[in-house]
């Protein structure tokens, strides 16, 4: 499957609204994971409006695509690709985080539609996408799971069991994506605990694995398709190589921006920025 450039030009402006819709609840609480879902938004439109199957007015239809998020903090990018893709009424925006909101700070799946398991602690969104795969494949069904977790889960144990179970059950219905963005809360990832050459370990694993620019629509485009369409019965990982803060230059310089505090004035600003390269 070839995206046209008219398709990819629909892609951007997806991403746009994803990153701005990110933006206006960040400033509802004056802080939050606001970078991450900025680097995030790209991937998080290919995801939703070029490659996922789901119904908007019907989020727990049996035959739709699963998106897990493990990664529960990045709660902010998926609300905003949920109020994007209609799931999410877009009233509910002002809601983000407040008492009764659906829309807590940390991604639960009891709360939110479209929200498939809830997050906080680490390093468990691949296996659960394992045994969700293993279910619908025992059911005939041919949803897709997709994951995405961040690089600094990549810590944890249980990742790394959850690639060799998909790989040795053949869950050729996983589409699992890591963001590799270099940064967590104790420093950058590389550093706290170093990964690479991260290709080649999963490909050791027995993954179909593909590494991209995340921040590039054409590129993560491509790295979809492929891995919908590969043949070979393996699980497929996407390496999304991402710039925290993406789209915003002043949040794109900040040495450290895992979870950050915006001056008041500074929303705006972020507005303008997303505005100017939307334009650009």
């Amino acid at each position: 499957m070839t995206a046209s450039p008219g398709h990819n030009k629909e892609l951007a402006e997806r991403a746009y609204r994803i990153r701005r819709n990110a933006v206006l609840m960040g400033e509802v609480q004056g802080q939050g994971y606001i970078a991450q879902a900025l680097d995030i938004a790209d991937v998080l439109a290919v995801a939703y409006f070029h490659a996922m199957r789901y119904r908007p007015d019907d989020p727990d239809w049996e035959g739709r695509d699963r998106f897990l998020l493990s990664n529960g903090h990045y709660a902010i990018a998926l609300y905003a690709a949920l109020i994007e893709a209609g799931i999410i009424p877009a009233e509910e925006l002002e809601t983000y985080g407040g008492d009764e909101s659906r829309l807590p700070m940390s991604g639960m799946a009891a709360y939110t539609p479209g929200m498939e398991m809830s997050g906080g602690s680490l390093g468990l969104g691949l296996s659960i996408a394992v045994g969700k795969a293993m279910g619908l494949k025992r059911k005939g069904s041919d949803s897709r799971v997709y994951v995405l977790f961040s690089d600094g889960e990549l810590d944890e144990g249980s990742v790394w069991e959850a690639i060799m179970a998909a790989a040795h059950h053949k869950l050729d219905n996983i589409i699992a994506i890591v963001d590799v963005n270099n940064q967590q809360a104790d420093g950058p990832s590389t550093q706290v605990m170093g990964f690479e050459p991260l290709v080649d370990r999963l490909e050791a694993f027995g993954w179909h694995t593909q590494r991209v620019d995340g921040n590039d629509l054409d590129a993560v485009v491509k790295a979809f398709d492929a891995a919908r369409d590969h043949g070979e019965p393996k699980p497929r990982m996407i390496i999304a190589d991402t710039l925290m803060g993406k789209g915003v230059p002043f949040l794109e310089a900040r040495e450290k921006n895992h979870f950050i505090r915006v001056e008041a004035h500074e929303w705006k600003l972020a507005l303008d920025a997303l505005d100017a390269g939307r334009l650009g």
